[in-house]
């Protein structure tokens, strides 16, 4: 009896850790409307339009400086894909164009600096 209380008990701390590693103790909400993940402890925020997408990084609520930083956005929008480079702009990554953004589309998003990769994202937008 004492054996299936140790390891309720240890099934229960297990998933507990798990669950708190997963959202890292913080909700991702939008500071600029747009979809948000998480890589490697920086939140991504994709803010796309018809005309514009622009991505905004945050580490532990404060903006991260993109001076040197680039990006290349493939966006999947049913059997369309378009590659897109994000250059650095006023406190973010940004293009300008024409892009097929609809409900649904997923972007995948690497992001460079000095020409090495420092993160994937992957976003469904809504």
């Amino acid at each position: 009896m004492k054996l299936s209380q140790l390891i309720l008990a240890l099934s229960v701390s297990i998933s507990g850790a798990a669950f708190a590693a997963d959202n890292h103790g913080h909700d991702l909400k939008p500071m600029h409307g747009g979809a948000v993940a998480e890589a490697k402890e920086v939140e991504y925020e994709l803010v796309a339009s018809a005309d514009k997408l622009q991505l905004y990084m945050r580490d532990h609520g404060k903006p991260v400086a993109v001076t040197g930083m680039t990006a290349k956005v493939t966006l999947l929008a049913g059997s369309e894909k378009q590659e897109v480079q994000l250059q650095a702009g006023d406190g973010k990554l940004e293009a300008s164009g024409s892009f097929k953004v609809p409900a649904g589309t997923k972007a995948v998003i690497v992001v460079s600096k000095a020409g090495k990769s420092v993160a994937s994202v992957r976003f469904t937008l809504k």
